[in-house]
């Protein structure tokens, strides 16, 4: 990204404005790719422990710790700079998780769930991924309902209707 501010600050300099905006084009569509690899991220850890939640039928507070973050994390990611607009919308999050994310997240649950007792193809035969994708998309939704400040509040009543909350 330097020598991208490098060549802006040159072609600006030289008046050369169809270059500068060109290159402002590629800067942008930089962030984007890292803003969206970063929700992936994020994302991922929440598929995990959903799909941990869902085999194992329990709920530990390290994992509750990592839903939350998880989804707060999102939430501030995925707002962009003008506080108006997303990166991905409330109808992209079930083709992104499909296409993107669940194949990755059932192979890191599978070393995960049960010291690793299914394999990546064992798990992602037996888990519900409708049930899970559902859930996570519940999640994620309540980012564009809520403030940061009220977003853990009301991710507890969300919490508590997992599997194994009350165990």
């Amino acid at each position: 990204m330097t020598q991208e501010l490098i060549d802006l600050r040159n072609s600006i300099l030289q008046e050369n404005y169809t270059e500068a905006l060109a290159i402002v084009d590629e800067l942008e569509g930089m962030s984007k790719k890292a803003n969206i690899r970063q929700i992936k991220s994020f994302l991922k850890i929440l598929l995990i422990h959903l799909i941990k939640n869902q085999i194992e039928k329990r709920l530990t507070n390290s994992w509750i710790a990592s839903i939350r973050n998880s989804i707060r994390e999102i939430q501030e990611i995925n707002l962009k700079e003008n506080k108006k607009s997303y990166y991905i919308n409330q109808d992209e999050w079930e083709n992104l998780i499909e296409e993107s994310v669940i194949e990755d997240a059932i192979a890191d649950a599978s070393i995960e769930i049960m010291n690793g007792k299914y394999t990546r193809s064992q798990l992602s035969q037996i888990i519900d991924r409708k049930q899970i994708i559902t859930t996570a998309i519940k999640f994620l939704f309540l980012t564009y309902t809520y403030s940061a400040k009220e977003l853990p509040a009301i991710m507890d009543d969300y919490l508590n209707q997992l599997t194994g909350t009350n165990d």
